[in-house]
């Protein structure tokens, strides 16, 4: 494989929308809601479809709003039918982003005539063709989705470096948190928010599918290394860098050995780090099949996992 500065540029929109999802999800995982991320990534369609029949035009700004705020009804809508319906957080997820992905469906049929929609981009993005669509900084020809994205990541940084007592606080005990005097349901919200915001911005790079795995695959792997939220928060987005440096350089070579041409780099950044969670889920030094394997083989008692901290 012959690397030039396109496949850099590549790579870092990879690695940037990689971390930019996965610093909120480490708060889904923890809170058990890793399929919020599933149905909010679904639910900004009618979004999206609204906002071009309003403008006539597919303008990033108002596609992004619109997409954004559908994102942020879709938290209210399941909380208020979890709640007020009675039934499981999961069935409710189920009912709000299904019905408000199949309205958007409807619309774009509506609007059919009128726009040109590739389900291919939808589903797992364009990222190859991001280096294309260029903005001028300071001389230097930077990819419009490294910006958007890169926006989005400084404000995850921000929000959960200014937040972080207060996240990690809700996040393991909701009623102390309320206790202390930090609204757990302001920082739900927010949460949501930021998770909302973070998939509409990687829609373009990444598509709907593999943002989900984006948010959920690197806070998870890092779960099976560490116990510690800091590390947590730090080992993903470690993972999310390496998922698309692998993905992007496997999704160009693989192919080739079995004499095809390359293929997706965002499939192949969801492939990586699945391969990079089954090594951590055989190997984790505390928690891995092969480490429990030896330790049951040695006749070793099993320690029981130490519980996750707040630290």
């Amino acid at each position: 494989m012959n690397w030039t500065s396109f496949d850099t540029w590549i790579v870092v929109v990879g690695a940037l929308t990689a971390i930019a999802c996965a610093l909120p999800g480490c708060f889904l995982v923890l809170r058990k809601m890793s399929m919020m991320g599933d149905a909010i990534s679904h639910a900004v369609l009618p979004g999206i479809a609204v906002a071009f029949l309003m403008t006539g035009t597919r303008s990033s700004i108002p596609m992004f709003v619109a997409a954004a705020i559908t994102g942020v009804l879709t938290a209210v809508f399941t909380q208020w039918v979890s709640r007020f319906g009675r039934v499981d957080r999961g069935a409710a997820m189920g009912i709000v982003f299904t019905t408000l992905f199949a309205i958007g469906l409807l619309v774009i049929v509506r609007a059919a005539d009128h726009v040109d929609l590739d389900p291919g981009c939808v589903l797992y993005g364009a990222m190859e063709m991001t280096p294309l669509d260029t903005v001028s900084v300071s001389g230097l020809q930077v990819p419009r989705a490294a910006l958007s994205i890169g926006a989005v990541l400084v404000v995850n940084l921000v929000l959960i470096f200014a937040l972080f007592k207060e996240f990690k606080i809700s996040s393991f005990d909701s009623n102390l948190s309320n206790t202390l005097g930090f609204s757990s349901r302001f920082l739900h919200y927010l949460l949501m928010t930021m998770v909302a915001v973070t998939t509409v911005a990687a829609f373009e790079a990444v598509g709907s599918i593999i943002v989900i795995a984006m948010l959920i695959v690197p806070p998870a792997t890092a779960l099976l290394l560490t116990h510690r939220l800091i590390p947590i928060l730090m080992i993903s987005s470690l993972v999310g860098i390496l998922s698309s440096v692998i993905g992007h350089y496997t999704a160009n070579t693989v192919p080739g050995w079995f004499g095809y041409d390359s293929t997706s780099t965002s499939g192949m950044m969801a492939t990586a780090a699945g391969l990079l969670f089954a090594l951590a889920w055989f190997f984790s030094p505390t928690e891995g099949l092969f480490v429990k394997y030896m330790k049951t083989r040695n006749g070793t008692v099993l320690e029981k996992p130490p519980e996750l901290t707040q630290s």
